[in-house]
This record gives structure tokens, sequence and C-alpha cells, in this order.
């Protein structure tokens, strides 16, 4: 358990010190917003798809708290290169896994790398910071129209 907590933090402050595909992406295919009232974690997630949906590109910007934006980092990483049901498929696990309780087991092939965020569980009031990137995706993949909110 100690082992897994020192990478989550390792992970959580490297990818918040040099976010991976940080910026404003030029010309994307979809782009969303999302916000969290509560603590003012706000992103933009900007994709670019290839043919047969798969996410040809990746990237965000905005401002949050270390958990909020190094999910969103290593949510991009991991997505590049899947198609639009595989990207469904790891949001689906990932929120899943982090609204279990603390002792439920989750998929490892599922999350991936994201598993390092499971540490979240245990503090309730973070799970939205570590979801808003995803769901921020989902509105991005859907072309939903307003601003995700984690409220």
């Amino acid at each position: 358990m100690a082992d897994q907590r020192a990478l989550y933090e390792q992970v959580i402050l490297d990818h918040n010190k040099s976010p991976r595909n940080y910026g404003e992406m030029e010309c994307p295919d979809h782009k969303a917003e999302g916000y969290n009232a509560l603590c003012g974690d706000q992103f933009t997630i900007f994709l670019k798809m290839g043919d047969g949906d798969i996410i040809e590109d990746i990237s965000f910007e905005g401002a949050g708290c270390a958990i909020s934006k190094s999910s969103a980092s290593v949510m991009t990483t991991m997505l590049k290169g899947k198609t639009q049901d595989e990207a469904k498929a790891l949001f689906t696990g990932f929120t899943e896994m982090l609204t279990s309780d603390v002792d439920t087991p989750f998929d490892i092939e599922v999350v991936g790398k994201a598993q390092v965020f499971s540490g979240v569980r245990e503090y309730p009031v973070r799970v939205k910071c570590a979801t808003l990137a995803w769901h921020t995706l989902m509105s991005a993949l859907e072309d939903a129209d307003g601003t995700v909110s984690t409220e």
C-alpha cells in the first residue's frame, strides 16, 4: 500500500509540474469546457479525430489543483490513438474505480496507468477533481453544448 501511495504521489506531482499535451489545439474537431464550481478547476479539452473515430490528437488547457491537472495530463497520454468507443470504456472504468468503495477491486486492464488515481477514493471530495477532465472529454466526444460541471 505504501508503494502504491508513493507512486500515486509521484505521478500526480510529475504530471502537475510538467503536464503532457497541455495547450490550445489549432482547429480541433471537437472541444468542450469543464468547470468544478466547488474548487474553481477549469479545463478545456481539444480533440482531433481521424479515420475510424480514432483520437488522432488530444490536448487540454486551463487551471486546477494538482489532482485535476495531473488527471487531465494522464488522460491525454492514454487516449491518443484510441477509438471513441475505447475512450468511453476507459471513462467508465475510471469513474467506476473512483466512485467505488476503497476496498472494492477494480480491473487494472481497463484503467491502465490511470490506476494510480485509485487513492483518490479515500478522499471523496477529490473525486470531482480527478474526473473533471474525463467528463469534459465525454462532452467533447458527444459535441454537447455548454460547460460541463461536476456539481
